[in-house]
């Protein structure tokens, strides 16, 4: 568990402004001088901060040099689940903000519980219904001091770890150079999303702090990977929801004589889906359906570039519930179907409707799956996946179809989609593989 400061924390007893001015004006003489540093006492030795001596020296003269920093302070009994690592603090676990002049948007704040005791800091936003994204436990502070407070030096130091752990997966390699490269409250950086496509970069947005420190943001990107582009594509409505008031969306967007329409791509030695990934794999024939033009046509470019022999795959604009339905009509069926339907429930507010999408959809996949043959189904809503319904609703749509299933996987994102298991809410991705009888 998080330890807690202990009520001798508080900054009482600190060290005058006469003592630090005094030990500044002592660092300037020694500069002149070429004193020893040994010679000049800190003022925050052991001696001076007795009562708090868990606190490394940084933290405590970043808050002593700014006594009305803006602190969040947290509702008696609402505290515990941010202890525990939560980085997003909703509107209703807050009790008060205190600061004059109140925080702004995107404006880093303290948070404290009930007694005003620090355990964390973040960035804060009014119109949110995420009044405080966490940058820093209290651990984190302890252990790296030199971001306390510092959204720019923090923004370098996480993106620099994303760029380290995914070389630690072996992204970019010879054979995959598409791959997420931050991953929001996965990668401690909550509403970012950085997406590497070859030698180019796609930032996503949906937090008004990252608007605010885009400079730094993209900066942050060229020194680490420097890439050949950087297209932003904030989440225009999201932010709405952050409190931005855009007149003209496109404002955030870059110039559009910027950015690149095609990228050459290779995950794990192919460029493409699931149809083309089946087809290098060794299917005699392919059918892929979905009811975007762009996408088929992207789709038979695709089977192309990757020398699929002509016949080997098909490709149909359909939607797939008309063309599953007319599939199992005609008695056509497949050794294994894949279904990877689009974001059904993008709320919780909507997922009743989405799962009973989901059951329809997934009945009658299992009617076009051979007796013993395999399928293999997607959810990528957040909201389903949270839910932790969608085997239940398997079972009901095997029920509708008057299948038999067995599980052989449950599986998510893969690892460059890195998740803060404090907040499982970051969860949004669910594939299982089945065998259907």
């Amino acid at each position: 568990m998080l330890r807690t400061f202990r009520p001798g924390h508080r900054l009482v007893g600190y060290p005058s402004w006469q003592q630090q001015h005094a030990w500044r004006k002592l660092c300037k003489l020694k500069q002149a001088r070429r004193i020893p540093a040994q010679e000049l006492p800190h003022p925050f030795s052991p001696a001076c901060r007795q009562s708090y001596s868990s606190l490394p020296p940084s933290l405590l003269e970043k808050v002593g040099r700014n006594p009305e920093v803006a602190k969040v302070v947290l509702k008696k009994g609402k505290v515990q689940l941010f202890k525990n690592g939560s980085p997003m603090v909703y509107s209703g676990a807050v009790d008060s903000v205190v600061g004059r002049p109140p925080p702004a948007i995107g404006d880093t704040v303290l948070v404290t519980d009930g007694a005003k005791q620090l355990f964390a800091w973040g960035v804060f936003n009014s119109e949110s219904m995420f009044r405080v994204r966490i940058m820093q436990m209290e651990e984190e502070i302890l252990n790296d001091p030199s971001c306390f407070m510092d959204m720019e030096r923090l923004i370098q130091t996480r993106i620099s770890a994303a760029v380290e752990l995914r070389k630690l997966l072996d992204l970019p390699s010879n054979e995959t150079n598409v791959y997420r490269l931050v991953n929001s409250e996965g990668d401690g950086l909550s509403g970012l999303i950085a997406d590497v496509l070859g030698g180019h970069l796609v930032v996503a947005s949906s937090a008004a702090w990252v608007e605010k420190y885009r400079k730094t943001i993209e900066e942050a990107f060229y020194k680490q990977i420097n890439p050949k582009s950087i297209t932003w594509k904030p989440s225009i409505e999201i932010l709405k929801e952050e409190g931005l008031r855009i007149p003209d969306p496109t404002e955030l967007l870059m110039d559009l004589s910027d950015e690149v329409d095609e990228i050459g791509v290779i995950e794990n030695g192919i460029s493409g889906g699931f149809a083309l990934n089946a087809a290098v794999g060794g299917a005699s024939h392919v059918t892929g359906v979905d009811s975007s033009g762009p996408a088929i046509e992207l789709a038979k470019a695709n089977a192309v570039l990757n020398g699929i022999e002509e016949g080997r795959c098909t490709f149909l604009r359909r939607g797939v519930k008309h063309f599953l339905s007319l599939s199992v009509a005609e008695g056509k069926s497949w050794d294994i179907v894949i279904l990877d339907p689009p974001k059904l429930a993008p709320t919780r507010r909507v997922l009743p409707r989405a799962i009973a999408t989901y059951r329809r959809l997934n009945a009658l996949a299992m009617r076009a799956v051979n007796p013993s043959g395999l399928l293999m189904t997607c959810s990528c809503s957040g909201a389903m996946t949270q839910s932790g319904q969608f085997l239940s609703v398997l079972l009901e749509a095997a029920r509708q179809a008057g299948r038999k299933l067995t599980q052989l996987r449950y599986a998510g994102a893969s690892p460059d989609h890195t998740l803060d298991v404090s907040y499982p809410e970051g969860a949004y991705l669910t594939n299982v593989l089945l065998k259907v009888q």
